[in-house]
């Protein structure tokens, strides 16, 4: 679905800023509010992204944002494919003349950032949020051939960038060491994509024994076997213990399988809620949210707004994660591919259910403080040269409250 909107020039005085995203929902659920805080300090922005499903489009519409579809294979490797996204990118930034150019996710960045620089784009501002399983090392042979051709495309693709974000520090290394973008060119680490904490607010944590949640995409990198194994392990102990799984089901190369999917719930493992576009009724009706990642995840959104509503969070020492939750006091953190330790950290709320409102508590207050969306954004608009005298103030951050 394509937003037929005459081309018209941007505000005056102002820029035109494109966002570009791997997903039309993605850029609603992760983007909308930088791209509203654009908006706001007098700028136009066009979101752009493969598919933009009904309610997406509603919501960019009502938003006063244009967006344009291009066509991308986000997860496939036929060169083909990713040479019409270049194609179409570089056709449609000479449509629209913008003057800075925003990637996110890996083929937004690569062709995104290549077609800026043939369409003279003046200012292009890749932003990596995480760099994904190629560069989680243990790979085999045809991830590794991947893995070469993902950096060489990252440095032909990034070669005239204005500067870039990530999210940790395992990020800048990588970025730094594999020389993704220029040495000579600015890398600047943001505290994640940050969170709405006015909108993701702190709910009373349910009675009785924890209920556990996994949020994510249903993949075996996401670590949900090693989940399995950990709350098998419990059960045997004679813990009754079940964790709620969110999320949508999956075509990628990683994703778990149907049939262990309905074993696991036919033995009382797991529950599959399948997908909301809403998640914090459902953070609501749980205690613990787990994110037992072995993935590069930058900061996952999950941990940032269970967090925000009052959850403590149980995750692995993944990059961006486990670096996102004090150990012990907003959460617990766990070795990546570790049932046994994961198994324990669940145990010591199981055993310990007082703990939960107490680490929701600390939680609420350590994303309030680090990772509040408007923080976090303007940091970026500060970089992007977007802030003028005359920009309006804009929404501070909540403060920590003590609903839970």
């Amino acid at each position: 679905m394509t937003m037929q909107t005459p081309i018209v020039s941007s505000k005056s005085g102002g820029k035109r800023v494109i966002l570009i995203g791997s997903l039309g929902y993605s850029l609603v659920n992760f983007r909308l509010d930088l791209m509203r805080r654009i908006m706001a300090l007098g700028h136009e922005v066009i979101a752009v992204a493969p598919e933009f499903d009904g309610e997406t489009a509603k919501i960019l519409t009502e938003n006063g944002i244009r967006y344009r579809s291009v066509p991308m294979d986000r997860t496939g490797t036929h060169p083909l494919r990713d040479a019409r996204t270049l194609a179409a990118l570089v056709q449609l930034f000479r449509q629209e003349r913008p003057d800075i150019v925003v990637p996110y996710t890996m083929k937004p960045i690569i062709y995104g950032s290549l077609a800026a620089r043939i369409a003279r784009v003046r200012e292009c501002y890749p932003l990596f949020t995480g760099l994904g399983y190629l560069f989680a090392g243990k790979l085999d042979a045809r991830s590794r051939m991947l893995f070469a051709v993902s950096v060489a495309l990252h440095r032909i693709g990034l070669r005239k960038v204005s500067a870039a974000f990530c999210y940790n520090d395992a990020e800048v290394r990588d970025i730094r060491e594999y020389g993704l973008i220029p040495s000579d060119v600015g890398l600047l680490k943001v505290p994640g994509s940050g969170v709405d904490t006015n909108r993701f607010l702190p709910e009373p944590v349910p009675n009785g024994p924890p209920k556990f949640l996994f949020v994510g995409r249903l993949l075996r990198s996401k670590g949900i076997e090693v989940l399995a194994e950990a709350i098998q392990r419990l059960r045997a102990q004679g813990h009754d213990v079940t964790v709620d799984l969110l999320g949508p089901s999956e075509t990628h190369p990683d994703a778990l399988d149907q049939p262990t999917l309905d074993a696991w719930k036919e033995k009382g493992v797991f529950r599959h809620l399948g997908a909301v576009r809403d998640v914090r009724p459902v953070f609501a009706r749980s205690s613990v949210v787990v994110v037992p990642t072995m993935l590069r995840e930058g900061i996952p959104r999950t941990i940032l707004e269970a967090m925000s509503c009052g959850r403590p969070v149980i995750t692995t020492d993944a990059p961006g994660c486990g670096e996102t939750i004090s150990d012990g006091v907003s959460g617990r953190v766990v070795q990546q591919n570790d049932p046994i330790s994961l198994a324990d950290a669940m145990l010591s709320f199981v055993e310990n259910p007082e703990r939960v409102a107490e680490m929701g508590r600390a939680a609420r207050a350590q994303v309030c403080r680090e990772n509040d969306v408007h923080l976090v954004n303007t940091i970026l608009v500060s970089r992007m040269g977007l802030v003028s005298a005359s920009a309006s103030d804009m929404p501070a951050p909540a403060v920590a409250g003590s609903a839970v």
